[in-house]
């Protein structure tokens, strides 16, 4: 395990820090004979053994963090966490932070990307409040596409990181604390599939401060132009982050230091959510650069999280496929994707759905009297003749 466990002085980070610690040793190795178990399902069904590609690769993975051969993905949430950063004063951004709170109404009245998304993969929304620094509009709640509101907030948004830290450590602390008991209250509720999403307006930077730290790659390699930002605007924001690295001085040693330093409390409560879910043996369905920053962090604190998580796709960011290469996770689709929200973990979320059905539904080569391959044969591209 790396990672330094330094606590505060208050009791609550002291509680926040020693519940950190318990989940980070809960935490071990995917179950080796699960996925034997799964793998030779999948050769027993008509097909040649393999042809299937990622999906066969998803149901053994399935098996191997949840610790049974045939998981079910039947009771699937997506979590968003919300919060906005200070950093955005540096006009890094090229909207402005009341939009968090917008798109936060949004969510819950059903009109988002996601909540059609979500819908049509058969997923309940929980939408967090970890950190916004506006009241939430009133937009109503849409009774089926909606999300759940959690008020969860930690502060009023972060402190500009260009300046001094983000927030304190107790702050971050406290935010993957919130992010576990959400994920252990999911767990105890009966879901079996996680997928992260995220909201928050000047969020690619704190996301790339963190890559940029926790991966040793140069800012300017790691940073992309978020929700759309021109030229002058890019480099703007990369000397934004090289001042915040300078001012702060993160150590990568020390994760939730980094947090603190330069993240975001959404961040931090996905790295909770990653956490907790992870220990519950639930898998965790990445979606894009901000979600793998969370992921980052969590897996330097607790290296066996890694191949817990799923990775839904490849942003356009460009520290995102640092990141997925820092993690070792292949992604599921590549389609440009850059909005957030969960997005793409969502269109993931279906394509797991539809491996278990493979998994569960395809008939074997002895209930459909169908000769299997023969010893000479090696996997190929054709079903069986």
């Amino acid at each position: 395990m790396t990672g330094e466990r330094t606590t505060r002085a208050t009791p609550e980070a002291a509680a926040d820090q020693l519940a950190l610690d318990r989940v980070l040793d809960g935490i071990g190795p995917l179950d080796a004979g699960a996925m034997a178990m799964a793998a030779a399902h999948l050769d027993r069904l008509t097909k040649p053994p393999g042809s299937l590609g990622q999906l066969e690769t998803l149901v053994i993975e399935l098996a191997g963090i949840t610790g049974r051969a045939d998981p079910s993905v039947e009771q699937g949430v997506m979590v968003i966490a919300a919060g906005d950063h200070g950093v955005t004063r540096q006009g890094v951004s090229a909207y402005p932070s009341d939009v968090t709170a917008q798109m936060v109404a949004n969510f819950v009245a059903g009109g988002a990307a996601i909540n059609v998304l979500g819908a049509w993969a058969g997923l309940r929304v929980v939408v967090v409040d970890a950190g916004v620094a506006s009241p939430i509009p009133t937009l109503g709640a849409d009774p089926v596409r909606g999300g759940r509101l959690v008020q969860a907030r930690i502060r009023d948004g972060t402190a500009d990181m260009t300046l001094g830290p983000a927030m304190t450590r107790a702050e971050a602390l406290r935010a993957v604390a919130v992010g576990i008991d959400l994920a252990g209250e999911l767990s105890a509720g009966g879901v079996d599939l996680v997928g992260i999403g995220e909201m928050g307006i000047g969020n690619t930077t704190a996301a790339s401060a963190i890559c940029a730290v926790l991966t040793g790659r140069p800012v300017a390699e790691v940073t992309g132009r978020g929700t759309g930002i021109d030229d002058a605007t890019h480099r703007h924001k990369i000397a934004a982050i090289e001042r915040a690295l300078e001012v702060n001085g993160p150590d990568r040693r020390d994760p939730i230091g980094v947090l603190a330093a330069v993240g975001g409390l959404e961040i931090a409560l996905l790295v909770g959510v990653i956490l907790g879910a992870a220990e519950a043996s639930i898998p965790v369905v990445l979606d894009g650069f901000i979600t793998g920053s969370a992921a980052l962090v969590a897996v330097a604190l607790q290296p066996a999280v890694a191949p817990r998580l799923i990775a839904a796709h490849r942003s356009i960011e460009p520290g995102h496929a640092v990141i997925l290469e820092t993690l070792g996770r292949r992604p599921l689709l590549d389609l440009d994707l850059r909005l957030g929200e969960g997005t793409g973990a969502a269109l993931a979320m279906g394509l797991i759905t539809a491996a278990v059905r493979v998994r569960d539904e395809m008939a074997t080569f002895e209930s459909a009297a169908i000769s299997g391959p023969t010893a000479s044969e090696g996997p190929g591209d054709a079903g069986p003749a």
